[in-house]
């Protein structure tokens, strides 16, 4: 089977599309790369989604925690802190065993049966963890950065006479996300980093259509050579930190297009030959 051959065959194999089995001897150096990269696609799955949801729900949270009435602010107060304080892998842990003991048979809301078998895959449940993850930790960034908004901003806006919702919507949280961008950024890489978790937890990959370390341990494991595949997963991921590195730049860059562009110094060498 020639490269193209197994590109063709591979390639989407981990979404349900190309050979059913995996290789079995004869592993070629395009089979490890085809085989991982399909299993990307997972991994960009996970760290996307529960980035785009996650996002909306940690700019309630942060609002929600900077708010006045407690009803509001220790309700978030405390999500926020129950899910920055425990490790990610035991809530994946414990998340699936919640999961687990929901009834078989799905559960009855407003005389409608609602299935719950499917929440046990890796594709909703896991998913579900990383969102409520990514949230604490993005709501924490955002309440910092909307602690930090300028005085000046909000006097000049109240001079205006701007208050209420257009207060928020044209003062502080464009100077919110401005400000908790650079950070919020380290919180997407480090997502998709963390979407390699998923492999270890205890969801289970469904008819062999895992993610890209499933197939790297897969490779590992039949060839006894984890120097192979597992610098591969790394270049991969490498690759997506580039583009995540990218298209947060340019957001940074169009959140910031209204300030001077601050000019770079060039340096210069002088070469000191008298003190």
């Amino acid at each position: 089977m020639t490269c193209w051959e197994t590109v063709q065959a591979y390639a989407f194999r981990s979404i349900g599309y190309g050979e059913n089995l995996l290789p079995k001897t004869d592993f070629t150096l395009c089979q490890h790369f085809t085989l991982i990269g399909s299993g990307m696609i997972w991994n960009v799955y996970f760290g996307a989604l529960a980035l785009a949801l996650g996002f909306f729900f940690a700019n309630a949270l942060a609002l929600a925690k900077a708010a006045q009435n407690p009803w509001l602010r220790k309700p978030a107060d405390w999500f926020i802190f129950v899910f920055r304080g425990s490790p990610l892998f035991i809530q994946f842990f414990i998340a699936y065993e919640m999961l687990v003991l929901l009834p078989r048979t799905g559960i009855d809301v407003f005389g409608i049966t609602v299935q719950t078998g499917w929440l046990t895959r890796a594709w909703a449940g896991a998913l579900l963890v990383l969102f409520l993850n990514t949230a604490a930790y993005s709501a924490e960034i955002f309440y910092g950065a909307l602690r930090s908004i300028p005085k000046g901003d909000l006097e000049a806006a109240d001079a205006y006479g701007i208050s209420g919702w257009q207060k928020f919507r044209r003062i502080q949280w464009p100077t919110m996300l401005r400000l908790g961008w650079p950070a919020y950024t380290n919180e997407a890489i480090f997502l998709f980093h963390a979407t390699t978790l998923v492999f270890f937890a205890s969801f289970p990959a469904f008819r062999q259509m895992g993610d890209a370390l499933y197939y790297a341990n897969y490779f590992a494991d039949k060839t006894f050579n984890p120097f192979i595949p597992y610098p591969i997963v790394g270049f991969y991921f490498i690759l997506l930190t580039l583009v995540v590195i990218w298209g947060f730049g340019w957001v940074n860059r169009r959140l910031n297009r209204h300030l001077p562009q601050n000019q770079r110094v060039r340096n210069r060498l002088r070469i000191n030959l008298i003190r």
